[in-house]
């Protein structure tokens, strides 16, 4: 049961970082939220494989940290990278009769 609320724990706080960083045009309303949900389960089940006890609290602490770390950095990382890949597309599809037929 536990699990299912860290999980939704992280899943909430990937949806805060969607909507407070920029760029969030750039990739899917789920994506980051997702990031967020995977991480908190992973980071849990890791340190009750470790011997934490899922009564305490930092394994909550650790696993919410971790959740919220990486989906901040996954929605700074590709929005950015994104928006390249999407400039690199159009400038190659805007050019008649080069790139554009392959």
């Amino acid at each position: 049961m536990e699990l299912l609320f860290v999980v939704l724990g992280g899943a909430i706080l990937g949806l805060a970082a969607r909507y407070v960083l920029p760029k969030r045009h750039t990739h899917g309303v789920v994506l980051i939220p997702a990031i967020g949900a995977a991480v908190a389960a992973v980071v849990w089940v890791g340190l009750t494989w470790l011997g934490w006890a899922w009564d305490g609290g930092w394994i909550w602490v650790a696993s919410l940290a971790a959740a919220g770390v990486v989906a901040a950095a996954s929605a700074l990382l590709i929005g950015p990278r994104r928006e390249h890949a999407d400039h690199v597309l159009f400038e190659r599809l805007s050019r008649p009769g080069t790139a554009a037929a392959r």
